[in-house]
């Protein structure tokens, strides 16, 4: 039987490769990528994959949340996250978020493999190179960082706090998320006040730090 995976990252030469390492196995079929999680939650609607692959900072939406969403409304279909960020705050966010596996973007294809073999079985993984945090703490749900903005912000929040930390107006947010520019803009004042931040390049430092969005050039 073929496994049905969707890949969702934001860099597409990193999606082709992937797919091209994984098509080679004849039991791993790719069949939907992703630029965002926006994308994957549509995707994993349309294709219902076995499997979703998620990079964790993706621009619009990230990969916290579209976690979040596929396991609530599709829960027969497992994730792992892949990611650069071994922040154990992040990682444990990722789990709580629904994901049954993370690793590092730098780990050898045989051990996504292996990851998704034990994901299947309804085991869990952690890349042996995360040194900060430990599966047992990852299982216990009672461990969450009360301080961790997926406590603090509700998820309408979040996405409000990252798409203003990826440098979109307020009327282009209220456009994209089809609410109107003064929703926006109270959003945006109880983020500030539930994080005690008053600038916007602060929100945008904090929303790097969570693991909600990078830097880097897409």
């Amino acid at each position: 039987m073929t496994l049905k995976i969707l890949l969702a990252d934001d860099h597409q030469i990193f999606r082709d490769g992937l797919k091209a390492l994984i098509s080679q196995s004849s039991d791993l079929e790719v069949v939907a990528q992703a630029n965002n999680g926006r994308e994957a939650i549509d995707l994993a609607t349309e294709h219902n994959p076995d499997l979703a692959i998620l990079d964790v900072t993706m621009k619009d939406l990230n990969g916290f949340e579209a976690s979040k969403w596929i396991t609530k409304k599709m829960p027969k279909i497992k994730i792992i996250g892949l990611s650069m960020h071994a922040d154990a705050r992040i990682i444990r966010d990722m789990f709580l978020a629904g994901a049954s596996g993370y690793l590092l973007k730098n780990c050898q294809f045989e051990e996504l493999t292996e990851a998704i073999n034990l994901v299947m079985n309804n085991q869990n993984y952690l890349s042996p190179n995360i040194t900060d945090v430990t599966l047992d703490d990852l299982q216990d749900k009672a461990l969450a960082d009360k301080f961790s903005v997926h406590s603090i912000l509700t998820p309408r929040e979040r996405e409000m706090l990252q798409l203003l930390a990826e440098s979109n107006s307020v009327r282009e947010i209220a456009k994209l998320c089809c609410i109107s520019i003064k929703t926006v803009e109270t959003h945006r004042q109880h983020i500030m006040e539930k994080l005690k931040i008053k600038t916007l390049p602060g929100l945008t430092k904090y929303a790097i730090r969570a693991g909600l969005t990078s830097l880097d050039e897409k």
